[in-house]
């Protein structure tokens, strides 16, 4: 295994985008960020990738952002604390509107671990699916501290508003099973089954076209926001891209043909 902070890789149209310092349980620093955003870059502008799965190495999907990195910026001179995280939060959000935004279909396959931002990283994907012995928990406020890596938003979509405050004001752990009868993930698999089943529910999410995947996601993760109307028009706009794409041509052609017969 690379000792690369981060692995990514591409087979058969899965790109896999592992967290990778197992001695550490996986956690976030500036390097990281940096190689996360230019892994999803990669994944997003690579026709070959029709999906994304993220993941961890070892016991621990993500243990979160680097204390060490913490203490450091703590240590810098006091004027300069503040604009120093204000810039790391960049880096931060760029990563994780980059994994959220991603015009196909993502699946966190959660092998441990997900606390604090690897918790925001795990809801930032499309799909949840966990080991069994797989836990979450919003650890931000054992640490005097807000969750900031999309977790306020992507969590009460999940769990409902009076239910992601209390896991957030309390950080208290959440097991898999649990996660899943309160709909924080959509999956629970063997430990020993997770890899391959999160490569296999990838393929199976992106069998269809990828531009009609991309554009419906890109409506739907924008719904809950709009108005009836405005999803109507959105997706208006969509099909009329839709309607010009060779998978759509081909498809129609297809059934007309087989209708011949």
């Amino acid at each position: 295994m690379s000792d690369s902070p981060i692995v990514f890789a591409v087979e058969d149209g899965i790109a896999t985008l592992r967290l990778n310092r197992p001695e550490r349980r996986n956690p976030i620093d500036d390097a990281t960020r940096g190689m996360m955003i230019e892994a999803l870059e990669t994944a997003a502008a690579d026709p070959t990738v029709r999906a994304l799965v993220v993941t961890g190495t070892g016991s621990a999907f993500c243990a979160g952002g680097d204390l060490r990195g913490m203490q450091q910026r703590l240590s810098a001179p006091p004027e300069e604390v503040a604009f120093n995280g204000w810039r790391r939060q960049g880096r931060t959000h760029r990563a994780v509107a980059l994994l959220h935004n991603l015009p196909k279909p993502t699946i966190a396959a959660v092998n441990g671990a997900a606390a604090g931002l690897g918790c925001d990283v795990a809801l930032a994907c499309d799909f949840v699916m966990a080991a069994e012995s797989a836990h979450f928990t919003m650890s931000f406020v054992a640490r005097g501290l807000i969750p900031d890596g999309g977790g306020m938003y992507f969590l009460p979509r999940r769990v409902g508003l009076a239910h992601a405050k209390e896991l957030v004001f309390s950080g208290r752990r959440v097991g898999a099973a649990e996660a899943l009868a309160m709909g924080m993930i959509e999956r629970v698999v063997p430990d020993a089954d997770l890899t391959c089943s999160a490569a296999a529910w990838a393929k199976e999410l992106s069998a269809g076209s990828q531009p009609a995947l991309a554009l419906a996601k890109s409506v739907l993760d924008r719904s809950l926001e709009m108005s009836f109307e405005d999803v109507l028009a959105e997706g208006a706009k969509a099909q009329a891209i839709c309607y010009t794409t060779g998978e759509h041509r081909a498809s129609v052609a297809a059934f007309l043909e087989k209708s011949k017969r």
